[in-house]
């Protein structure tokens, strides 16, 4: 009988797996067929065909120039994301159980929450030159905010009554800490991590764009400027596949590492 039971359970996972990947197949097909029909339709230098993009695509992976501006891309924001997840995790831990940190730290992350990062960006370069540490501030900024939020959010809402439950039993600081504080709040940890991943690769790009011409923004600046709109949106599509690429993997990590997280904060 559990067999039985087991055989009906993962038939019916197989099938919701393949009705989700049957939809999100067709809505990409939707999506490629607007976009070749639009493109014909307006016939305009400036929008190229999904046809053409694709044929653009596959001809700058086969050239060394889009592998050399991911790598230069991505040295920031590997470096960046990583500084804000340390920090973020951090300070989201303290401010979220230790209450004069949030008090004083709190306005200081207000601001960085308000304020609009591009503005940030001359300041950090005239600071810090046009180099790799400038770019990894950028991304860093980008990231740690909404790591920190998400942290602290978690922390604050673990149940008191599990803190008062431990404390009962004997519990000490270091026990709560890796038994109810750590587990607690790790939902709303890989949360913020996966959502400050997003927001490295758009601190990633945007700095590139605006000031720092290198990678995959000097790329798209060159393409924009030479009208050559194939490879320009090809270029985008690359930045694209990268972010969900990895948010996809970070979803996985999630699901190996904490299967019990399936009600994170912004889930």
């Amino acid at each position: 009988m559990n067999y039985a039971l087991n055989g009906r359970l993962g038939t019916g996972r197989l099938a919701k797996r393949t009705t989700r990947a049957g939809l999100q197949a067709l809505s990409l097909a939707t999506f490629a067929l607007g976009w070749e029909l639009l493109a014909r339709r307006l016939d305009s230098l400036l929008l190229p065909g999904f046809v053409e993009t694709i044929a653009a695509l596959v001809r700058l992976l086969t050239t060394s120039l889009l592998w050399e501006a991911v790598w230069l891309s991505n040295q920031a924001m590997v470096l960046g994301f990583s500084l804000a997840a340390v920090f973020g995790i951090l300070l989201g831990l303290l401010m979220g159980r230790w209450r004069p940190a949030a008090r004083y730290l709190d306005p200081y992350l207000n601001i960085l929450l308000a304020t609009p990062k591009a503005a940030l960006i001359p300041i950090v370069i005239m600071a810090t030159g046009l180099g790799l540490l400038s770019r990894v501030l950028i991304t860093f900024s980008y990231a740690l905010v909404v790591i920190t939020i998400n942290v602290r959010a978690g922390l604050s809402l673990i149940d008191p009554g599990w803190i008062e439950m431990s404390r009962s039993f004997g519990a000490t600081e270091s026990q709560l800490w890796r038994k109810v504080f750590i587990r607690g709040a790790f939902p709303a940890i890989l949360t913020g991590l996966r959502l400050g991943l997003a927001r490295a690769v758009s601190g990633m790009i945007t700095v590139e764009l605006l000031l720092v011409a290198l990678g995959l923004g000097r790329l798209i600046l060159d393409f924009q400027g030479r009208f050559d709109s194939g490879r320009l949106y090809a270029t985008v599509l690359v930045v694209v596949a990268e972010a969900v690429a990895l948010l996809q993997l970070f979803r996985w990590l999630e699901r190996r590492v904490a299967p019990w997280a399936g009600n994170g904060v912004d889930r």
